[in-house]
């Protein structure tokens, strides 16, 4: 059966980029790698720190992006056009940058409304200073790390009260905070505190897929990035929860027709329409039909978006007068393709899985075929030995 690689953010003590970050680096991603992401933005003055701190009960990671002595000033000295211009010239990959790109184009989206100017022109200390960057950035780089499928939230504590901004007092939470978390399930324990900050909104928001209860899943690791404030009765932390959801059986659609008086030289043709078309499988059963004559049932299988096309291939390619189909359910293997190299040359391995446990491993025929003609030796043995081969460097086990 199919599994998902899926995390949840359980947001009871909100959100922030820092609290992000120092869970990512808990749960596994390497700080060494998001330093370097960093130091290749060529901004000057920051640093990342990594402390293993304790809040109430629990222990978890503090990820905090200091300023040094180079960078006195936490004044922010870049626009949103700036930010914009320093990302597309990284050396990041194309998903880290576009990502990156679109959390600041969240945040200053959420900035102009308020001040009713365009996003380009914005300049807030969550956009343009040195260590919102970098803590957005390395946030981006620790989750393209994990390769998730889907991401999850619980509602998010935004806190109450007023805070402190280079704009004055501001109630909490943030006007800033409230934009970015239209549309996102929000609650106050009654902290006095600024629990989300506009970052994290931004980033939650950016990234979650659905927002609401833990989903069944399969618990493989956790990580809990620590906040900033010592709230009473309340660990100051965010959770991450990795796991495995495994996928429902895949819903497709059997269609069928029996034919008994066409020409079997048809069905090659018609069968590579099919397959041309969307076709999952196409296969052939001799049947007997009424009269004991002699027929063949063609099968289809194929998603639902697929099934007037293979109807229409069939009635116009096929004698029949008409076809049947239903509903069906299949569960499949994770499959994945690795390389084995035999005597005469690699070969591809189909590998299936189910839980995580090797069940099947297959050569590529065709590959084989090739070696075979290439050295003259029969098909069988080249496919032996890569089969064999296969079996001893990744299953499966021998079962008794």
């Amino acid at each position: 059966m199919k599994s998902l690689r899926a995390v949840y953010f359980n947001c009871h003590s909100g959100i922030s980029g820092e609290m992000i970050l120092g869970a990512l680096i808990d749960l596994g991603a390497n700080s060494a790698k998001i330093r370097k992401a960093i130091k290749t933005l060529n901004i000057k003055g920051c640093k990342l720190e990594v402390d293993r701190v304790q809040r109430g009960l629990i222990i978890g990671t503090k990820a905090k992006v200091s300023l040094t002595k180079s960078q006195p000033s936490r004044h922010p000295v870049r626009k949103y056009s700036d930010v914009k211009k320093l990302i597309t010239a990284s050396d990041f990959s194309s998903a880290v940058k576009k990502n990156s790109l679109e959390i600041f184009q969240r945040i200053a989206g959420a900035e102009a409304a308020i001040q009713n100017t365009t996003a380009k022109n914005i300049r807030s200390y969550e956009i343009g200073a040195v260590d919102s960057i970098a803590t957005v950035v390395g946030g981006v780089v620790a989750m393209d790390s994990l390769k998730l499928d889907k991401i999850y939230s619980s509602p998010i504590n935004v806190g109450e009260g007023f805070v402190q901004s280079a704009r004055g007092c501001l109630p909490v939470p943030a006007p800033t905070t409230v934009k970015l978390l239209q549309g996102i399930p929000v609650f106050s324990t009654g902290a006095q505190k600024e629990m989300t900050t506009p970052i994290g909104a931004a980033m939650i928001g950016f990234y979650a897929d659905e927002f609401g209860s833990l989903p069944a899943m399969q618990i493989v690791g956790d990580g809990y990035g620590a906040g900033d404030h010592i709230v009473a009765g309340m660990p100051n932390m965010l959770q991450i929860v990795l796991g495995k959801i495994y996928a429902e059986p895949d819903e497709l659609v059997l269609i069928e027709t029996n034919i008994d008086d066409m020409n079997p030289e048809f069905y090659e043709g018609t069968m590579e329409l099919l397959f041309a078309a969307g076709a999952l499988d196409v296969y052939l059963n001799p049947i007997i039909m009424k009269k004991s004559r002699p027929a063949n049932k063609i099968s289809v299988l194929a998603t639902e978006n697929h099934r007037q096309a293979m109807t229409e291939i069939l009635l116009h390619e096929t004698s029949s007068f008409g076809v049947r189909h239903h509903r069906i359910e299949r569960t499949i293997l994770d499959r994945e393709t690795k390389t084995v190299k035999t005597l005469w040359g690699p070969v591809k391995i189909k590998i299936g899985k189910l839980n995580g446990e090797v069940l099947q491993v297959s050569p590529e025929y065709e590959e084989c075929k090739k070696i075979s003609r290439k050295n003259k030796i029969p098909v069988k043995q080249v496919y032996d030995e890569a089969r064999s081969l296969a079996i001893k460097l990744f299953g499966p086990a021998v079962k008794r």
